[in-house]
C-alpha cells in the first residue's frame, strides 16, 4: 500500500460498533494505544474488517488542534 499520509499507524481491530448508517472501528497500535473511527457500514464491508484483523490507521489532516483545561 503507498499514498501520501505519512501517518500510516499498523494495529489491530479490537472492536467494531455498528450503527444505524456508521460504524466506530477501534484499532489497538503496538504500544497499546487506541485509535477510533467513524466509517460507513459499507466501507466495513467492502474492507473485510473484523476484529482481530491487522489494519492500518491512516491520518492525513491539514491541522491539528490542541488544547488544555482552564
Amino acid at each position: 500500500m503507498r499514498m501520501s499520509a505519512r501517518n500510516q499507524l499498523k494495529g489491530k481491530i479490537v472492536d467494531i460498533k455498528e450503527g444505524a448508517v456508521n460504524s466506530k472501528v477501534t484499532i489497538e497500535l503496538a504500544g497499546g494505544q487506541l485509535v477510533t473511527s467513524i466509517i460507513t457500514i459499507d466501507s466495513v464491508k467492502e474492507l473485510g474488517l473484523e476484529v482481530g484483523k491487522e489494519a492500518f490507521a491512516i491520518i492525513k489532516a491539514s491541522n491539528v488542534m490542541i488544547g488544555v483545561e482552564d
